[in-house]
C-alpha cells in the first residue's frame, strides 16, 4: 500500500501540469464550438439558435437553411482545417527548429505552395482542382530547398531559418514575376494571395479534406520525433534517434499541411507563428499536448477571424488574412523582442 502511495506520490511530481493542460483542451474546444455557433448566426442575415437547430434536425426549405447549409458552414469546416493545418505546421516547424520564430509563411513553405498554385491558377486554370496536391508539392519543393541550402554535413536550426528567410524572398519574386508576365489575369488571384475565405463552399471544403485529414493524422506519429527533438541532436542521437531522418519527416508533414492550408484559403500568415507559441507559454514542450491543443486552437482562431472580419466590417467583406496580419505582425515584434521567457527547449 506504502509503494502504490510513492508511485502515485511521482506520478504527480513528475507531470505536475497534467490538469491544467486538459482543461486548456477543454477550453480551447469549447471556444472552437461557440466560434462554429457565432460564425453560423452572425452576417447580413442573422440567424437565430432555433434556426439553427432546425437546419441540423429538421432541413426545412427555409431561407435560413440554406444559408447554413450552402454558405456558412462549408466555409466555417473549411477555415477550422486550414486553421488546424497551420497551427500544427507551424508546431512542427518550431520544434525541429527549436526556434519560436518558424512558421510555414516566414521561412517559405507558404510562399513555395503559393507560387505553384499561383501558376495552375493563372497559367493553367483548367487544372485547378489539383490545386491542393500542387500547392503541396510546391511546399515540398521549398523545404527541400532550404534542407538543401542549409545542409553542411549535417542541418542546423539556425542554418535552416536564415536559408528559408532567404528562399522565401525568392519565391515571393517568382509570384510577382508570373503575375507580371499574365498581368490581365491577376484580378482572379489577388484575394487569394492576401488569404482568404470568401466564397468557400462545399467543393472547397472536399478538395482539402483528405489533405488535411492526412496530415493530421500522420502528425500522431510525429508526436514522439518532435519531442525527442526538443533535447537537441547530441542528446538524440545518444537516445538511439535517427536525427536527420526525423528532421526531415517532419518537415515533410510540415510541408503537406501547409500546403493543403494554402491551396484552398490563400497565403494566410502569422497562424503558425502566434498559435503554437501561445498554446506552449500555457501547457509546455510537450508535443503529447502542444500539437491537439494547437490543432483546436488554431481552427478556432482562424473561425473567429474570418466570421469577425466579414461580418464587423459591414458592408465591406475584409480578406481574414489581413485582419490575422494585424493581429500575428506585432506578436512576432514581441517575440523579436524577446517578449515572455516561455520557450526554453531543455
Amino acid at each position: 500500500m506504502a509503494q502504490r502511495d510513492s508511485q502515485l506520490t511521482i506520478t504527480r511530481v513528475e507531470d505536475p501540469r497534467r490538469k491544467k493542460r486538459i482543461v486548456t483542451l477543454l477550453i480551447f474546444l469549447l471556444l472552437c464550438s461557440l466560434s462554429i455557433i457565432y460564425g453560423i448566426m452572425v452576417g447580413p442575415v442573422s440567424i437565430r439558435l432555433s434556426d439553427i437547430w432546425q437546419a441540423f434536425i429538421a432541413s426545412p426549405s427555409t431561407v435560413e437553411t440554406r444559408i447554413v447549409w450552402d454558405l456558412r458552414l462549408p466555409r466555417l469546416l473549411t477555415g477550422l482545417l486550414v486553421g488546424s493545418c497551420l497551427a500544427v505546421s507551424g508546431a512542427l516547424l518550431q520544434g525541429v527548429m527549436r526556434n519560436p520564430l518558424a512558421d510555414p509563411g516566414i521561412i517559405g513553405v507558404s510562399a513555395g505552395a503559393g507560387l505553384v498554385a499561383v501558376i495552375m491558377m493563372i497559367v493553367f486554370p483548367a487544372y485547378t482542382h489539383l490545386t491542393p496536391f500542387g500547392a503541396f508539392i510546391g511546399a515540398l519543393a521549398a523545404t527541400c530547398m532550404i534542407y538543401f541550402v542549409a545542409w553542411n554535413g549535417g542541418v542546423s536550426p539556425l542554418r535552416m531559418i536564415l536559408a528559408g528567410v532567404a528562399i522565401n524572398a525568392l519565391l515571393g519574386a517568382l509570384t510577382s514575376t508570373v503575375m507580371i508576365l499574365y498581368s490581365d489575369r491577376v484580378q482572379a488571384v489577388l484575394p487569394w494571395l492576401v488569404g482568404g475565405l470568401a466564397g468557400r463552399s462545399w467543393p472547397h471544403f472536399f478538395i482539402i479534406l483528405p489533405y488535411a485529414a492526412l496530415g493530421l493524422f500522420l502528425s500522431i506519429f510525429a508526436i514522439k520525433h518532435a519531442n525527442i527533438m526538443l533535447l537537441g541532436d547530441e542528446v538524440a542521437r545518444l537516445a538511439g534517434n535517427k536525427v536527420e531522418r526525423s528532421r526531415f519527416y517532419l518537415i515533410i508533414l510540415a510541408a503537406l499541411l501547409a500546403g493543403a492550408a494554402v491551396s484552398v484559403a490563400g497565403l494566410i500568415g502569422f497562424v503558425g507563428l502566434v498559435v503554437p507559441h501561445f498554446v506552449r507559454l500555457i501547457v509546455g514542450n510537450d508535443y503529447r499536448y502542444l500539437l491537439p491543443i494547437s490543432a483546436i486552437a488554431g481552427a478556432f482562431l482562424v473561425a473567429l477571424a474570418d466570421t469577425s472580419a466579414r461580418s464587423w466590417f459591414d458592408p465591406i467583406e475584409l480578406p481574414v488574412g489581413i485582419l490575422l496580419a494585424v493581429i500575428g505582425a506585432p506578436f512576432f515584434l514581441y517575440l523579436l523582442r524577446g517578449g515572455k521567457q516561455g520557450w526554453k527547449m531543455s
